[in-house]
């Protein structure tokens, strides 16, 4: 196969690694057709952009950080990936810098490190709480944009907030599992990885007012500070059950949801509805084996499209008319997965 790009370029726009395109341009054995087929496509949209006048491959380095259980960060860089061969011609480098836990020194300290050393963007998932907010802000008047991803954190200057409308998003869970549990009498359980989080605490905000309009006969026990993790938030869930036996349901907003699953299975309880967030792979597996009802989801590919988009009009990149970032809630259940995940 010719090879009219630099392998590097050609990975870059078919999203894939160098050593699968190189195996591609040389007739390797064993890869998949379907794999030939997006470097071929690849290396046609680049002689489209090589064709087109006046068009620059400006280079834009993006920092990724996050504060987040490893299952999700990793579905977000996916969807990164799924999105930047799609900004061509501007090609973004990412940065990533995931952890589980952090505490607030350390984000701190990194905010402040990609302010010395420039970043022409971060993409940020952080807590809402001041040091924070003040990193924030410095980046952002050193002319850094900022783009705060599933949990935002306002009044820092930042150039937009991208992901769902998390108190709809609480109202929604409330109204699937009011339905499901008759309107009560029961408790649900609640569990939060942390209420440090601005987007976890408005969808709790958004769930306890529905549930309070709509089925004011279901309470609710919050579990909180699991962090998202099996270990601590399975630990919190049992816990919650022993001392609640009415508990008939499970909001989980911030994950750990196969350990919750196993709380409820260890001690012999049923758990007659319950509605998770985001389509990870343990929640995949756990909706093709039925054991959860319901996951709230939204197209991380065209969350971080948007967020890079975003990025690109604070660069003058693109015009100034506005990018939506509020994402559509998609309800998926057992029965309509999408075909594509957990590949």
């Amino acid at each position: 196969m010719s090879r009219p790009f630099l392998v590097k370029d050609i990975a870059l726009q078919a999203g894939l690694s160098l050593a699968t395109v190189d195996r591609v341009l040389n007739e390797r054995p064993g890869v998949r057709e379907h794999t030939v087929r997006r470097v071929r496509q690849a290396i046609g949209e680049l002689e489209k952009q090589r064709d087109q006048i006046g068009l620059s491959g400006r280079k834009l380095v993006l920092d990724v950080v996050m504060e987040t259980p490893s299952r999700f960060s990793e579905a977000v860089r996916q969807g990164l990936e799924q999105a930047i061969p799609s900004l061509q011609p501007v090609i973004f480098r990412a940065r990533y810098h995931f952890a589980e836990t952090r505490n607030v020194g350390d984000t701190v300290a990194l905010l402040e490190a990609l302010q010395r050393r420039g970043s022409n963007g971060v993409l940020l998932k952080a807590p809402d709480v001041a040091d924070v907010r003040v990193a924030t802000a410095r980046l952002v008047a050193a002319g850094i944009p900022v783009v705060t991803l599933v949990t935002d954190i306002p009044d820092t200057g930042r150039q937009a907030y991208v992901g769902m409308d998390n108190r709809a998003a609480g109202a929604t869970a409330a109204y699937l599992l009011g339905e499901w549990l008759g309107g009560g009498p029961a408790r649900i359980l609640v569990t939060i990885s942390s209420n440090r989080f601005r987007g976890e605490e408005e969808r709790e905000i958004g769930f306890r007012q529905a549930l309070r309009e709509r089925y004011p006969a279901l309470g609710i026990v919050e579990a909180s500070e699991g962090h998202g993790l099996d270990r601590d938030t399975g630990m919190l869930a049992l816990a919650a059950l022993r001392q609640h036996d009415d508990i008939a349901g499970v909001y989980s907003i911030g994950g750990g949801n196969r350990a919750i699953v196993e709380a409820f299975a260890s001690l012999g309880r049923a758990c007659r509805a319950f509605v998770g967030h985001d389509l990870d792979a343990d929640n995949l597996a756990l909706l093709r084996a039925g054991r959860i009802g319901a996951v709230l989801h939204h197209d991380l590919g065209q969350d971080m499209r948007n967020a890079c988009l975003h990025v690109m009009r604070a660069h003058g990149l693109l015009p100034k008319s506005p990018v939506s970032g509020m994402a559509n809630i998609q309800i998926i259940t057992p029965f309509n997965v999408p075909q594509a995940a957990g590949l």
